[in-house]
């Protein structure tokens, strides 16, 4: 004899609409992550400057591939959202900002702030 379930089921993502302040902590963490692969890719252009001419040549004409270069500043860009995103822990930390506007709000500023200060670094260094 078969078994009906009638209990309801918990709500999944498909149906459950995080937060800003949820996406924002997810996202916290995937560039956490990111940012220690990254640090692979820095340690091995480290390498290459330390090899001498020859390497360091090397690693010049690898840097102007256009994937490389995207994957560069998405490195920059997820450097300064965890700096941003640490900040806000900081502020956390001091039992500040926990209402719903105010981390609503933090959440613009902090994407705003990343991408502001991934835009400085690409003005002055281009």
């Amino acid at each position: 004899m078969a078994h009906k379930n009638d209990r309801p089921t918990s709500p999944h993502l498909q149906i459950y609409k995080l937060p800003p302040t949820g996406i924002i902590s997810i996202s916290h963490r995937i560039t956490g992550v990111l940012l220690s692969f990254g640090l692979i890719f820095f340690v091995g252009l480290l390498l290459s400057v330390a090899g001498g001419p020859d390497s360091f040549e090397t690693m010049q004409n690898l840097m102007r591939i256009s994937l490389l270069q995207l994957i560069y500043w998405g490195f920059i860009y997820a450097l300064f959202f965890h700096l941003c995103h640490g900040i806000r822990h900081l502020i956390w930390d001091a039992g500040q900002s926990f209402d719903r506007e105010t981390m609503n709000r933090f959440v613009m500023v902090e994407l705003a702030a990343s991408i502001l200060l991934t835009l400085v670094v690409f003005v002055f260094l281009s």
